[in-house]
C-alpha cells in the first residue's frame, strides 16, 4: 500500500504485541482503538461495533519514531546536477525535499526536526513551507519542526560555502540566511527565522568535520554571541540546538542555556557531568561513524573523520553511562533518508540497551521537542503508530524492517 488510506472510522488495530517505552515493557496481544486522529483505547475490553479492523499478525506495536536532525531539502534522489548545492534553486530543493519526506514517513519516522536550511534561499523558509504542505495534506510526510536558517558565522561550518570551498562572490549569504557575526546581527538572524515561522533555532558552535573550517573542536561563536542566540529564542518560548563537536564550543554552549548538543563528538568527561547537571540534551548522531561515505571528500576531510569519529563513539558511551538525556538523531542525508533506524542500531553498539534507544526514539524525542502528544502509545495521544516485525526490545535492527506506518489515524503503509 503506497497511498494513505483516510480514517473515516473507527480503527481496530490488532497485534501480537506492543512496545510500553515508558514503562519500559513489551505487552501481548496489542489491540489499539483509534478514532480520527487520536488512540481512544489500548487494549479494552471490548472494541467499538462497526470498526474497521486491521489484523497485522506477528509484529510489535511502537509510537512512530523521531529523528531529531534532519535535513530534507538536501540528499535523496539525484536532479542531474553535479553541483546542486550551486545549480538547485529553492523551488527544486522543495520538490526533491517531498520525497526524501515520503521517504522517511515510511520508515518508520513520523516527527523530525529539520535542523537549519544552510542553502542560499533569498531568505525563503523552505522548511516552514514544507512542513505546512504536509500539515494540510498536499504531500506525504512526518510532522516537521522547521528550524529555517541555521545561524552560522562567516565561515562556519554551516556557511555552507565552505563545505566546497566556493569561491568569493559565487554564493553570498544575508543575514536573513543565517550568516550573522556579533551580536546584534546573531539576533536579527534568530528574530528573522522566528518572525517567518521557525519553530526552533538552529547555531553553529564549533567547527565541523565535512566542510573546510577549521579544527572540528574550535569554538565558532563567542560566549556574549551564543548567549545572545539563546537569551532571543527562549523569550519566545523556542528551544535551540548546536552543532558541536568541540569540548569548549560545547561547554560554551552549556553557558549560554542552549538547550540541545549535536554530535558532542569531544566532549570531556567533566563536559559530560556539566550537560547531566544542566540537564542539557545531547543528539549523538553516532552511525555517521559507519555509515557517512567519506571516501570522495577531500584528503583533510577524511582525515578530521579518521581522528573525530573513535573519540565520537567512546564519547557517547561515557555519556550513556552517566544519564545524559539523549535523543536519537540521524543528521540525513549524511546517512541515506530512509536509513534512520541505524542510529538505534549505533546508540545500543555504544551501550544502550534496546528498550533505552527505542525511549530516545520516542519519549525523549518528545520530550526534547516539548510535546506530550506523541511519543507513547497511549490513550488521548496522537494515533502514530508503527509496526516492526518481532520484538525490537530484543533485536533493535528490527526497527530497520518497518511493515506499517499510521500517522495522525491515516494509514500510509500496509505490507
Amino acid at each position: 500500500m503506497s497511498e494513505a488510506v483516510a480514517n473515516t472510522d473507527v480503527i481496530v488495530l490488532r497485534a501480537a504485541r506492543w512496545i510500553d517505552v515508558e514503562a519500559g515493557e513489551v505487552r501481548s496481544p496489542a489491540v489499539v482503538v483509534v478514532a480520527g486522529d487520536r488512540i481512544t483505547a489500548m487494549n479494552p475490553s471490548t472494541v467499538p461495533e462497526g470498526a474497521t479492523e486491521i489484523d497485522l499478525g506477528d509484529v510489535s506495536l511502537l509510537p512512530g519514531l523521531m529523528d531529531m536532525e534532519v535535513n530534507l531539502l538536501l540528499g535523496g534522489p539525484s536532479g542531474g546536477n553535479p553541483r546542486s548545492d550551486v545549480q538547485d534553486d529553492p523551488p527544486f530543493k522543495v520538490l526533491r525535499a517531498t520525497l526524501n519526506a515520503k521517504t522517511t514517513l515510511m520508515a518508520g519516522f513520523t516527527t523530525v526536526r529539520n535542523l537549519g536550511l544552510f542553502v542560499k534561499t533569498g531568505g525563503y523558509m523552505l522548511d516552514v513551507d514544507l512542513a505546512k504542505a504536509i500539515d494540510l495534506g498536499w504531500i506525504v510526510g512526518p510532522r516537521v519542526i522547521p528550524a529555517g536558517h541555521a545561524i552560522s558565522p562567516t565561515g562556519g561550518h554551516l556557511d555552507p560555502t565552505m563545505f566546497q570551498r566556493i569561491g568569493p562572490g559565487i554564493m553570498p549569504l544575508s543575514v536573513e540566511e543565517g550568516i550573522a557575526d556579533g551580536v546584534s546581527e546573531v539576533r536579527k538572524a534568530v528574530r528573522y527565522q522566528l518572525k517567518h515561522g521557525a519553530r526552533l533555532i538552529k547555531v553553529s558552535a564549533s567547527g565541523g568535520v565535512m566542510s573546510h573550517s577549521g579544527i572540528a573542536g574550535a569554538q565558532q561563536y563567542s560566549d556574549e554571541e551564543l548567549a545572545a542566540i539563546a537569551d532571543e529564542a527562549h523569550r519566545r518560548g523556542i528551544k535551540v540546538a548546536a552543532h558541536a563537536h568541540g569540548d569548549a564550543g560545547i561547554q560554551g554552549c552549556i553557558r549560554a542555556g542552549i538547550d540541545c548538543i549535536e554530535h558532542g563528538s569531544l566532549a570531556s568527561d567533566e563536559t559530560i557531568q556539566a550537560m547531566v547537571d544542566h540537564g542539557t540534551f545531547l543528539v549523538p548522531t553516532s552511525y555517521l561513524s559507519e555509515g557517512l561515505d567519506v571516501s570522495r571528500a577531500a584528503p583533510e576531510l577524511q582525515a578530521k573523520a579518521a581522528v573525530i569519529f573513535p573519540q565520537a563513539r567512546a564519547m557517547l558511551g561515557k555519556a550513556i553511562k552517566a544519564g545524559v538525556k539523549i535523543a536519537c538523531g540521524t543528521d540525513a542525508p549524511a546517512i541515506p533518508h530512509g536509513e534512520n533506524a541505524k542510529e538505534l542500531w549505533a546508540m545500543v553498539d555504544r551501550g544502550m540497551t534496546p528498550m533505552q534507544a527505542l525511549r530516545a526514539a520516542t519519549v525523549m524525542g518528545a520530550e526534547l521537542v516539548g510535546v506530550d502528544d506523541r511519543g507513547r502509545l497511549a490513550e488521548g495521544l496522537l494515533a502514530d503508530i508503527i509496526a516492526v516485525p518481532g520484538n525490537p526490545a530484543e533485536d533493535i535492527t528490527l526497527t530497520q524492517d518497518v511493515r506499517f506506518v499510521m500517522k495522525g489515524g491515516i494509514v500510509y503503509k500496509q505490507l
